[in-house]
């Protein structure tokens, strides 16, 4: 497999462990001194950050762990990325891809089965998020692992107590 699928992959399995809430997976994606931070858009090409830096594979695992909401009953996301440009040099790459986080809401069964002529999946599904995954990489050990992440979303963000 070439640098540039085995990066793009590193990507692949962010997203998938940002989807499961699963932040050991996530936090094993980035190096020990690593910084990860949300940014968000106030111009065409203008970003500020949201909130201070996360530090580490550590801290992304206590960050997804701790501040993510858990999904609702019935619901999940669903992060799909698109036009992944990589430059690898060495034992260093720079990764961007453009995202779009889809939230998945499943209708629950009726106890009494589904009703005469429903067919195919129910629920909805609507975008909630996009933007662009700015990334830093650098091999470790024969892995690539994250050494700077920066999620640029494209609208203005609300943390509470911010």
């Amino acid at each position: 497999m070439s640098d540039e699928r085995k990066v793009q992959e590193v990507l692949a399995r962010y997203v998938r462990a940002t989807d499961r809430r699963d932040g050991k997976s996530q936090g094993a994606l980035f190096t020990d001194d690593a910084t990860a931070q949300i940014f968000a858009k106030t111009g065409l090409d203008a970003y500020e950050a949201v909130g201070e830096p996360i530090v580490g594979g550590p801290g992304v695992q206590y960050a997804v762990d701790n501040f993510m909401a858990p999904h609702p009953e019935g619901g999940s996301s669903h992060h799909v990325t698109a036009d992944h440009l990589i430059e690898v040099d060495g034992d260093r790459a720079h990764m961007n891809a453009q995202f779009v986080v889809f939230e998945v809401s499943a209708t629950a069964r009726p106890a009494g089965g589904w009703p005469e002529g429903v067919f195919g999946a129910q629920g909805t599904v609507r975008p909630v998020e996009s933007g662009y995954y700015d990334t830093d990489l650098r091999r470790v050990d024969g892995e690539w692992k994250i050494t700077a992440h920066r999620v640029l979303v494209d609208m203005p963000m609300a943390i509470p107590g911010a």
